[in-house]
């Protein structure tokens, strides 16, 4: 016999709320169809009670009941609309997932759960670090650390990920951007006609191993969770990178149809519940200029592949902090041609190395997972994704990859030299570029997918990061340490200001100095980054050694060579070549190489 009185609740606020010992039940139902509320004892699977929302509960589309004096952790709940059982999508926790790749079996298998509990947070806020420390890793928050090498306790969960906080801090990461990490289903049916994820012919179910689709957007995947606790779990992971100065970023992929209310209201969610620092919308649903004016989120960085400014700040408006990024493949597409050394592409890459929008700011990577890792790049031109099952027709074919004579790995040491300087070479690009530099989990170690380009449904060591052990991965970690390093000692490389005392702070150099050489053949480029110091960046991506011009150091000083690619591991010097005053009006650069100047006192 159920106990408690039900009466008229709160149609305004959508999911389950307190209201003192109350408890308010809304939801959204279209076409005026019945609706009930199925409660369960907690966790069991046998309905406890059904109570249908009355006419007087009914409010256009939304349900709204009030449980008097209820015992909300006693209790899971569904709905039943239409005569099917549904989930509520502003649930806290989905319950009767808790196992990777099992399919829940009968109608009352997944139920939700409110959480209306306090977390002890222990004063923990959102770092709003500064837009020129960010430096940010990008990884999937299962294969992360699922493969043994990880030699993690928990591999696969958000505890795995905790344990891996040190490497992150030492590396020099500051945000780190997980995909998605609510509740959806990893097998069974995909919506199709999504980019990249085409659906299979064959009879087998489908592994959604990136989690796009439809999904439980306020819910942390319960499979994800190593406890049996994944709202705990991912508010400790939260805490201990805040605690060791790394934001959390959250990828949310908003199908088309998704409702602009509910992207908004889950957002906030995700903000106020889990001090998240910063969001990644993608998707046709995602409501990304709702996003941008929300005042609510004033401060939660708002990552998008595309920023519509004239309806979010117009013409004018120059905001103090620039909390909007645009997130998309136009420096990888153009940083990827210039590497390989396509024609007439000079000046598109750098003018992505310097581009520093007033209005918002710019996210670069070279490497994402709709493609090509950045070995891979450096190792296949064509894509190898026969696992997947779909003949090899799904993926893209634009990868602007260049396999250096070899397709997929070679035993030849001048290719696999000429890939490695290749590697440090982009990741350097990436790096110092201006704007915020974006590492794809496991390329500073050299991770490969086998020439796959669309990993979706790969849950195995095609997809999982393989953990360097090898001294070429782990040469490239250090590298990327270094470069890490070096941004963070010039301020030059993060600034946003166009001119110092006059001058330039970024210039382009060619064969003569203050001019830059954007032929259709030139595949070269000198950078001349002006400030409280000098830094002069030589770019050659031509075959064959270059002479480039190199501008005058500044008074009383001299260039020195502090880092050059073609050194392999001693890329970084501290006791580098010194351009002489009768030489130095040039240097030569070897084929395929970068070197990094700074100004030293003669």
């Amino acid at each position: 016999m159920f106990e408690y009185r039900v009466s008229t609740g709160d149609p305004e606020r959508m999911g389950v709320t307190k209201a003192g010992r109350d408890v308010c039940f809304t939801v959204s139902v279209q076409d005026g169809q019945d609706c009930s509320l199925i409660l369960y004892q907690k966790g069991t699977d046998e309905p406890a009670v059904e109570l249908p929302f009355t006419d007087e509960m009914r409010f256009a589309d939304v349900c709204a009941m009030r449980l008097h004096h209820f015992p909300l952790q006693d209790y899971e709940y569904n709905y039943r609309t239409g005569g099917r059982i549904v989930q509520d999508p502003y649930a806290d926790e989905i319950r009767g997932h808790r196992t990777w790749g099992a399919v829940p079996e009968g109608p009352h298998a997944l139920r939700c759960a409110a959480r209306p509990e306090r977390y002890p947070w222990r004063g923990d806020r959102p770092l709003r670090l500064a837009e020129e420390d960010c430096v940010l890793y990008v990884t999937h928050p299962r294969g992360f650390t699922m493969d043994r090498s990880s030699k993690v306790k928990h591999p696969g969960t958000f505890a795995g990920i905790r344990e891996k906080i040190p490497y992150l801090r030492e590396l020099g990461i500051t945000q780190l951007e997980l995909m998605p990490v609510y509740e959806f289903a990893e097998t069974g049916a995909i919506e199709s006609g999504r980019r990249h994820m085409p659906l299979r012919k064959r009879g087998a179910a489908i592994s959604n191993y990136w989690g796009y689709g439809e999904a439980f957007f306020f819910a942390p995947k319960a499979a994800y969770s190593a406890s049996e606790d994944p709202v705990r779990e991912l508010k400790d992971l939260v805490r201990e990178l805040h605690r060791n100065g790394i934001e959390l970023i959250l990828e949310f992929s908003f199908p088309e149809y998704t409702s602009p209310e509910l992207a908004v209201d889950c957002i906030r969610h995700w903000v106020r519940d889990y001090h998240i620092d910063g969001v990644h919308v993608t998707g046709s649903g995602a409501p990304t200029t709702a996003l941008a004016l929300d005042p609510l989120l004033g401060e939660t960085r708002i990552m998008s592949d595309y920023l519509p400014m004239e309806h979010i700040y117009g013409s004018a408006y120059r905001p103090r902090k620039r909390r909007l990024l645009e997130y998309n493949d136009d420096f990888l597409g153009k940083v990827r041609r210039f590497l390989r050394g396509d024609a007439g592409v000079v000046w598109q890459m750098a003018e992505c190395l310097c581009r520093n929008p007033a209005q918002y700011n710019v996210v670069n990577y070279v490497a994402g997972h709709n493609g090509f890792t950045l070995a891979d790049a450096l190792r296949y031109e064509q894509k190898h994704n026969e696992a997947n099952g779909e003949g090899n027709l799904d993926g893209s074919d634009r990868n602007y990859s260049c396999n250096y004579g070899t397709e997929g790995p070679s035993d030849v040491p001048e290719v696999e030299e000429l890939r490695a300087r290749q590697a440090r070479n982009a990741l350097l690009l990436t790096i110092l570029a201006q704007g915020v530099p974006a590492i794809y989990g496991g390329d500073e170690m050299g991770n490969s997918q086998q020439g796959n380009n669309n990993v979706y449904c790969q849950d195995n060591e095609i997809s999982w990061i393989q953990w360097a052990s090898d001294e070429k991965g782990l040469a490239l970690q250090r590298f990327v340490k270094k470069v890490l390093a070096l941004r963070r000692e010039h301020p030059a490389f993060r600034q946003r200001h166009t001119r110092v005392e006059g001058t330039p702070a970024i210039s382009y150099h060619g064969s003569r100095a203050w001019y830059g050489d954007f032929e259709n053949d030139s595949r070269h480029i000198g950078i001349l980054y002006a400030g409280e110091e000098a830094l002069y960046v030589a770019i050659n991506m031509h075959e064959e050694a270059l002479e480039l011009a190199v501008p005058k150091a500044p008074s009383g000083q001299r260039w020195q060579i502090i880092v050059d690619t073609g050194q392999g591991e001693e890329a970084f010097s501290e006791n580098g070549p010194v351009l002489s005053r009768e030489t130095g009006k040039t240097v030569e650069i070897p084929p395929r190489t970068i070197l990094v100047m700074a100004g030293r006192n003669a």
